[in-house]
């Protein structure tokens, strides 16, 4: 019951907000207002004041303010002439029918201002892992190691640290770096990546690193005396010894302790491609040969990281031939350092072909490759078509991840204003850009929810918080502001294009244009709410298929 009252609460505010705008402008440019309806069609409950009755309706999908004069048929005292919609001129008209959608992209400011405001915990800048082969690792980063300022610009959180380093590639830039208590001052020069999404793609800085440690998971090369010891590729260590292992900095450390054998505790997936719902079976493997040398070369294993976690069945590296258990060893003849160096190469090239180097059980291959788009979910079960090979590697396997390094940050009204003012406009202009490539059909129309969508977002504030239903109900709200300002008829837009017309030509669209007009947009409105019904029962049938399957 908790879900449908902030659904309740969620539309009732969204709607209010949109017919409050319109309500205002009226009300303040002398246009007499009959109704402000929260909801369609019979009335729930409402009063009167003054010349506007105010109700609550059944149908919660919508509201509508009714003026005088709206309609051309509607017929008016000479005294109420001069207070009737249709008889204000077109600037007039314009800020009415745009104030719906300005205030709807302005509250999203009012929420996330709310949402930050205050003490926050957020991700510190703590170094959880370095990938090889990138700016950090290049530069003498570790995990572990704390970055306090960039370029002498303190730094606090992880957010901060990225954005600080958005815009700054390809020039060295000096980090101040906190380790075992020692600042020092490294040199760092980011490299030039791609940060995509469905919609588009921008340039940002890289350094290689994450919040979040390594996982202690094996890749175990094939004929190795880790494997003929009992050793498998994804096995996760969990203990060495009987001492608890966590992250890959905790198994280092362990084997730097133990004698010329260990036991090893592992948390091993006994299917091939783990499932929604699979739990991970923990296997002993006792006796352990270890050679001299330091970390994973004592145990003559490597990371994960460039082994082949799962291949999609119609993908292109599945065409090509690769398979679960093979390693990733070169991208156009360049060794492959990392994971993270392939994916953010990948990026680069689009959907270039390149040549493509793994070693298997049967030696190793080198074949022409290239990424193809391949329809996959988001968080709220929407398919969108990413460019991708179709494989994941080890460190997707789908282990418990080691504790992560938050702070507590304290965000005064002035900052609190400045974040949202920096978010909204960036959410906007996305908005903005999904919205185009759904006519452009770039996003397919399966992307697009309705009211069980928004129930099942809203419903999720329970396990998430208030901060989550803030930021929820400034996405929909955006959303509404944009979809509203379209030119579509009977939608504000088209309103606001046909006062532009009359300003312009100095007489209105003709009724019969306006007629049919409206008809069309009836038309394409019914068939936008079948759509968005289609794809919410379709998401509720595949998340219960799914967890049967996981049953």
């Amino acid at each position: 019951m908790a879900g449908a009252g902030y659904f309740i609460l969620l539309l009732g505010v969204l709607i209010a907000v949109h017919e409050f705008g319109h309500f205002l402008f009226a009300k303040w440019l002398g246009v007499k207002v009959l109704r402000f309806s929260i909801g369609f069609g019979p009335k729930l409950l409402g009063f009167t004041r003054g010349e506007t009755e105010y109700q609550v309706a059944l149908l919660p999908l919508g509201g509508y303010v009714k003026m005088a004069g709206e309609q051309p048929e509607d017929e008016l005292s000479p005294q109420e002439a001069r207070r009737g919609f249709l008889h204000q001129p077109p600037w007039k008209r314009a800020l009415i029918v745009g104030a719906g959608p300005a205030f709807n992209l302005v509250f999203p400011v009012l929420a996330y201002f709310a949402f930050y405001l205050g003490d926050h915990r957020v991700l510190s800048t703590r170094v959880g892992r370095v990938e090889d082969g990138l700016p950090a690792a290049a530069a003498g980063i570790r995990p572990g190691d704390r970055i306090t300022a960039v370029d002498g610009e303190p730094v606090k959180t992880f957010d901060q640290l990225r954005d600080a380093l958005k815009d700054r590639f390809s020039q060295a830039i000096p980090l101040e770096v906190e380790r075992d208590g020692q600042k020092r001052v490294l040199q760092v020069t980011p490299f030039r990546g791609l940060e995509t999404d469905p919609v588009e793609s921008t340039t940002r800085g890289f350094i290689g690193i994450q919040p979040v440690a390594r996982l202690p998971i094996l890749g175990v090369p094939p004929g190795s005396p880790a494997a003929a010891a009992g050793l498998r590729s994804f096995d996760q260590v969990v203990a060495v010894d009987g001492k608890p292992v966590d992250s890959e900095e905790s198994l280092l450390a362990a084997l730097g302790t133990a004698g010329p054998t260990a036991r090893f505790e592992v948390a091993r997936f006994e299917q091939p491609e783990p499932g929604v719902g699979d739990t991970p079976t923990r296997v002993a493997v006792p006796d352990v040969p270890l050679a001299l040398g330091e970390g994973l070369m004592r145990l003559g294993v490597e990371r994960a990281d460039l082994y082949v976690f799962t291949v999609a069945a119609d993908g292109a590296a599945a065409k090509a031939g690769l398979r679960r258990g093979d390693r990733l060893v070169a991208l156009d003849g360049r060794p492959i350092p990392s994971f993270q160096w392939f994916a953010l190469g990948l990026q680069e090239l689009k959907d270039k072909p390149f040549q493509l180097t793994w070693r298997g059980s049967d030696g190793e291959r080198t074949a022409e490759v290239s990424q193809q788009k391949r329809p996959v979910k988001d968080e709220l079960g929407n398919k969108l078509p990413v460019l991708q090979l179709g494989l994941t590697n080890g460190d997707r396997v789908p282990g418990e991840l080691p504790p992560l390094d938050y702070v507590q940050l304290h965000l005064g009204p002035a900052e609190a204003l400045a974040q949202s003012l920096k978010i909204v406009p960036e959410f906007t202009r996305k908005t903005v850009l999904v919205v185009a490539a759904l006519f452009t059909g770039d996003v397919p129309l399966q992307t697009m929810g309705g009211p069980v969508m928004m129930y099942q977002m809203a419903a999720r504030t329970t396990e998430e918080g208030m901060g989550y239903f803030l930021q929820l109900m400034a996405a929909i709200s955006i959303n509404l502001g944009v979809m509203n300002l379209l030119p579509i008829p009977i939608l504000d837009g088209f309103q606001l294009v046909a006062a532009g017309w009359e300003a312009v030509r100095r007489r209105p669209i003709p009724a019969r244009a306006r007629e049919i007009a409206n008809l069309v947009g009836l038309a394409m409105l019914v068939l936008l709410m079948l759509v968005v019904f289609k794809n919410d029962i379709t998401r509720v049938m595949e998340k219960d298929r799914a967890a049967q399957q996981a049953r």
